[in-house]
């Protein structure tokens, strides 16, 4: 065979790995309203950069009659290319071959990627689309599954990991997902389940349709699995491109620099009116961050989830920074069991990727119930307290209002190895709230005075007198200084530029044992 022969040759071969499923399998997948393996890779790397590895890769199974049906790439492209220059590795599982089933040697092209990544330092995206184990295969499938499950555990802080649900995920296919550092699904073709409807409803008698047991919705507002929802593929991988700007390659290297852009000046101006005089009144912590942050612009994560805690990435002053901050308008801005997870999770991704950590603190304190405690809010609680205590970033806290209880503590206070705590003139810092402190401290003097009401209110303002300001705190130097709101962000860069070279370490251990 010629020269000119092979090539030809070779030239068919990749058509062919570039058909996949082929025509007929494809038209059904966009008539599902879902793009290619190859469609979605185009959109979510920089344009002309993917190189392709393994596509001849073919299945080795002769079970069932597979050995008459091969495909090559066997159901997932794999390879690397670039995310605004900067070098990722990817897979994009392809539902048009064997419905993009889990085979040994599908299984072996995605382990070969994430040891890639691991060894060069560079993040991995995980396109999923697949309908779960290659049942053909038994238990070489599973395997499969397990040398993946094995790699995701072991790059977990050393590489960032995405996730990107793109059609079903189910089975022992939702943990690898699930290991990884963000989650994203796409609203009506998105479903990720360890169980699927039908099984439900033969075991528990339940009935519900895959949208309502594991749509994007659900995970991404009632049960947390996923931090983001989209309404279309081409947004959802978008996005993915949006938090790539904000993370490092690996835990070695610092995250990447913003464009330092100023807040809106209305914004800016406004932080002076955004908190009531009343401390009873909600308001909406994101006008506080969008008169701080560069641009005003912040990248919500979990944005549906634990409403009352926001947590996310900006920049300020060009510093990348993960932001952890209380809501007021949502539960007054209590720590409960899903805001404690949420806040533990992000906490822990952001100190091992050395991205700082900038707290907006109004907290009334834990939420009280007894679903609360039964469900575990102590043990929940812990993990934000332990996140915050062992990380070694960059951390300022910045008292907007209420510091209340334990709360105050677990918000990275000074106590726990807060850099710089900073609170603005109305801050409150105290064990509970006048009202709760009177009735406990003034309960016998109280009942006894000919109007209780009168009384309390009396010894309730001399309370607000005494402790409801952040001069007591400040004495003790657990708040550093206080600060008119306008300083905020200056002093905030200005902070973040000082501790640029922070060191800090925690004694030798194979790691704590956080309270899961």
């Amino acid at each position: 065979m010629s020269m000119e022969e092979r090539i030809a040759q070779l030239a068919d071969l990749r058509a062919q790995a570039l058909e996949g499923g082929g025509e007929a399998r494809l038209r059904a997948q966009h008539a599902r309203g879902k793009l290619s393996a190859r469609e979605r890779v185009d959109l979510v790397l920089d344009p002309g950069s993917f190189v392709e590895l393994d596509r001849f890769v073919t299945h080795r199974s002769t079970d069932f009659g597979l050995e008459e049906k091969k495909f090559l790439g066997d159901g997932v492209v794999t390879g690397y290319g670039t995310v605004h220059g900067r070098l990722v590795y990817l897979f994009s599982q392809d539902f048009t071959v064997f419905g993009g089933s889990l085979s040994e040697t599908h299984a072996e092209k995605i382990v070969k990627i994430m040891d890639m990544a691991m060894k060069n330092g560079a993040p991995v995206l995980g396109l999923n689309d697949s309908g779960g184990a290659r049942i053909q295969e038994g238990v070489v499938s599973l395997g499969g599954y397990a040398d993946i499950f094995l790699r995701n555990t072991l790059a977990s802080g050393v590489v960032p990991q995405i996730s990107v649900i793109l059609g079903p995920c189910a089975g022992g296919a939702v943990y690898s997902p699930a290991i990884t550092d963000f989650v994203f699904m796409v609203r009506g073709t998105s479903y990720m389940f360890v169980t699927g409807p039908n099984v439900v409803k033969t075991v528990t008698h339940e009935d519900i349709d895959m949208e309502g047991l594991g749509g994007a919705d659900v995970h991404a507002s009632t049960s947390g699995v996923a931090h983001f929802a989209h309404d279309s593929e081409a947004e959802t991988l978008e996005a993915v491109r949006a938090l790539l700007r904000f993370l490092p390659q690996n835990n070695t290297e610092t995250p990447p620099s913003g464009p330092g852009t100023p807040p809106p000046e209305a914004a800016a101006r406004g932080l002076l009116e955004v908190v009531p005089d009343n401390p009873n009144r909600p308001y909406d912590m994101r006008d506080v961050l969008r008169g701080i942050v560069d641009g005003g612009d912040l990248l919500e994560v979990h944005a549906q989830f634990a409403p009352n805690l926001l947590v996310g990435f900006a920049h300020l002053g060009g510093h990348t920074v993960g932001i952890v901050a209380n809501q007021p308008s949502a539960l007054a801005g209590v720590l409960d069991i899903d805001a404690s997870v949420k806040g533990a999770r992000f906490v822990r991704f952001c100190d091992a990727f050395n991205i700082p950590l900038v707290v907006f603190e109004d907290v009334p304190g834990f939420l009280p119930g007894v679903a609360q405690e039964h469900g575990g809010i102590i043990r929940h609680g812990a993990k934000l307290l332990f996140a915050f205590a062992e990380a070694t970033v960059p951390k300022i806290t910045v008292i907007t209002r209420k510091a209340y209880g334990g709360a105050y503590d677990v918000m990275n206070s000074k106590h726990i190895r807060g850099d710089l705590n900073f609170a603005w003139p109305a801050a409150e810092i105290a064990v509970m709230g006048p009202k709760g402190a009177v009735e406990v401290l003034f309960r016998k003097e109280i009942s006894e005075a000919e109007d209780p009401e009168a009384a309390t209110e009396e010894r309730i303002q001399a309370y607000r007198e005494m402790f409801a300001h952040p001069y007591v705190a400040a004495a003790r130097g657990f708040v550093d200084d206080v600060i008119d709101p306008r300083e905020t962000r200056d002093r905030l860069i200005s902070g973040l530029d000082m501790l640029r070279n922070k060191r800090d370490q925690n004694p030798p251990s194979k790691h704590g044992n956080i309270p899961l």
